[in-house]
């Protein structure tokens, strides 16, 4: 039944696909498989978006069916072992930008494939940024920004890091928007995200997940 949920999820049929969670659910199968077929669904997604044959609407359709399942197997969670985590990424859009869409993707995709994520939301501030990384300790930061406004507020994110003494101890990705090479040189970013399957690449690239 867990190859049936893949190819439902990975195929954009949403109705099938909460239903056989609902009956897996239902059967008693342990949350953590219906996970990592999720999981696994959203890697096949990733690699049609990545050959063209899936676009921005199926990510976010892809990344809402994934809520409706978490949703659905939140009671049966609480109960089970922790899922294995491969690390940890703090991601917020940066001072000034309100824009969450893609920010809210990369979220989703990241939690898909094994990393915790700490979404810090739209419109933060740096001083933020270093809180949150002082207290997590993630391993990545993932900063988003949309408008051209965002580049001068990821640069002084990550002058702050710097400052608190913590650039060595992460590896920041920036995304959105108008975001290329040479933004990425600007602001001082270790790499840039095209998009979503993009930025999980980075992440799994950095803790060396396969």
């Amino acid at each position: 039944m867990s190859d049936q949920l893949v190819n439902a999820i990975a195929d954009m049929r949403e109705e099938e696909a909460l239903s056989l969670v609902q009956e897996m659910v239902e059967s008693g199968v342990d949350p953590t498989v219906i996970l990592e077929a999720a999981r696994e669904a959203m890697s096949i997604v990733g690699q049609r978006y990545e050959q063209g044959t899936y676009f921005l609407p199926e990510l976010i359709m892809a990344g809402e069916i994934l809520r409706q399942i978490t949703e659905t197997i939140k009671p049966q969670l609480a109960k089970a072992p922790e899922l294995k985590r491969y690390g940890k990424v703090v991601i917020g859009t940066v001072a000034g930008d309100i824009h969450d869409i893609g920010k809210n993707i990369v979220t989703f995709m990241l939690d898909a494939n094994g990393f915790e994520v700490l979404d810090l939301g739209v419109d933060v501030p740096p001083q933020k940024f270093v809180q949150a990384i002082q207290d997590a300790r993630p391993q990545v930061v993932g900063l988003s920004g949309f408008l051209t406004l965002a580049f001068d507020a990821m640069k002084e994110t990550i002058e702050a890091i710097q400052a608190a003494g913590l650039r060595d101890a992460v590896k920041i990705m920036i995304g959105g928007g108008q975001v290329n090479e040479s933004i990425k040189e600007y602001t001082g970013a270790d790499a840039y995200g095209r998009d979503a399957v993009a930025g999980v690449s980075l992440a799994k690239k950095w803790l060396g997940v396969q």
